[in-house]
């Protein structure tokens, strides 16, 4: 575990940390998985089938049995420890990806068989970035380090969902889609077996069971997490609801697909610069404050780019949203790992990643109703006036009662006493995977 220093720390301090560099490697290699599966499960079953209504239907149950589902999985690591837990669950999920892939070879495969794996996998899918996260944690004592951990740690799983789709389509240029789908399955086993054996996950021990199933500590609000998920998935719903209106935008002026990938490359663009930003400065401001700013930033610019005359400055106005949006979640992460009692660390940070992916998955459903029936202008303050809602939730929390926070791994003090709301310090420490 690293010590607090008086010197400003840097990125390159974080992966001096010992064992950093190894277990996050590792993490990121399995958590790749999920940037490759996705897209070339969806391609394989098109392929095997001839249906694009088969493939969305089991698309829909390898997705929905993922995200619904981390925190239950979660509760498995925090309960019996990331070694007991997590192995399991990449061994499953990469074997049923594997029977997936032999299964989808065939022409003609049974759309019944194809979606009953998928769910079965999702279902196993371990989750790796909560516990990544968890083990920030432990390995980090000082809170300045590991705010910019957790930028590093959500600047690069973003990456992963723009490497993950390249490596398929470059893989599918020499080989069938199925190659994909084993692809994901080798990056999840030889990415999770490498992560387990890494001493740093010794650190990480099972909390055994839950000693409170029920009551008011055992609820979001009971353990601050309330506000972190809110806004989670009000960033989720509103990004998602953009990925389409962009496309619609486009259409609107006779653009081609090519014009939707810049201003969507803007957005992540602005993403990661605003991550890495938000991780290199020393906060003094309450984590809590921080993160209803940070929606509402989104949101009013999102709110903004309705007006936007053209494609250009769409994409700048997309850029600026960007901005907003790793800090966002970030903060929203390192508030839930504040706030998490002992043996709800990993599934604190799992209701968070589960509330973007459930936003993303609302947000597409119901911008595509919107788009039909009000002017596209319209159709972005909705989006980003759903930020603004969650801003408004992120506000409320900064005022409401203190719950009870875990106390800081290693006996390691953040810079200010914790005297911020619902038990958040004023010191901030730094995403879906």
């Amino acid at each position: 575990m690293s010590a607090p220093s008086t010197r400003r720390p840097s990125y390159a301090a974080v992966l001096s940390v010992p064992h950093a560099r190894r277990t996050f490697a590792a993490a990121l290699v399995g958590r790749l998985s999920y940037g490759v599966a996705p897209i070339a499960v969806m391609l394989a079953v098109t392929r095997a089938t001839g249906s694009y209504a088969v493939a969305g239907v089991v698309m829909a149950l390898f997705g929905a049995a993922v995200v619904f589902l981390s925190p239950w999985r979660a509760a498995l690591v925090d309960r019996y420890g990331p070694r007991r837990a997590l192995l399991p669950m990449a061994l499953l999920h990469a074997g049923l990806l594997c029977g997936l892939a032999v299964v989808s070879l065939r022409p003609g495969a049974p759309a019944v068989v194809l979606g009953a794996v998928a769910a079965v996998a999702g279902a196993c899918a371990p989750p790796l970035g909560p516990t990544m996260r968890a083990v920030w944690g432990e390995l980090v004592g000082d809170r300045r380090l590991l705010q910019r951990a957790y930028s590093l740690d959500g600047v690069a799983e973003e990456l992963l969902y723009v490497i993950g789709p390249l490596l398929v389509g470059a893989l599918i240029g020499i080989a069938s889609p199925a190659a994909g789908v084993l692809l994901g399955a080798l990056l999840m086993a030889v990415g999770t077996l490498v992560f387990v054996t890494s001493p740093a996950i010794a650190a990480v021990r099972p909390a055994g069971p839950p000693k409170s199933p029920s009551g008011a500590e055992g609820s979001l609000r009971g353990r601050g997490l309330l506000q972190p998920v809110v806004v989670a998935a009000g960033t989720g719903l509103a990004l998602s609801a953009v990925d389409l209106l962009v496309v619609a935008f486009a259409a609107e002026r006779r653009q081609g697909d090519d014009t939707v990938a810049w201003v969507l490359a803007a957005l992540s663009a602005g993403s990661a610069v605003g991550g890495l930003l938000n991780g290199a400065v020393d906060w003094r401001s309450p984590a809590r404050a921080r993160l209803a700013l940070l929606a509402a930033g989104l949101g009013l610019t999102l709110c903004l780019a309705g007006l936007a005359p053209g494609v250009g400055v769409l994409a700048v106005a997309a850029a600026c949203a960007g901005f907003f949006v790793a800090p966002a979640l970030t903060t929203a992460y390192l508030i839930a790992d504040e706030a998490a009692p002992e043996g709800f660390r990993t599934r604190a940070g799992a209701w968070v990643n589960t509330a973007v992916n459930a936003g993303s998955s609302t947000g597409a459903a119901t911008a595509g109703l919107l788009v039909e029936r009000l002017p596209l202008g319209v159709c972005f303050v909705v989006a980003g006036g759903v930020a603004l809602g969650a801003a408004g939730v992120a506000g409320l929390g900064v005022h409401a009662p203190a719950a009870p926070t875990r106390p800081i791994t290693g006996g390691c003090r953040p810079r200010t006493p914790a005297v911020g709301p619902e038990g958040a310090s004023s010191s901030n420490a730094g995403r879906a995977g």
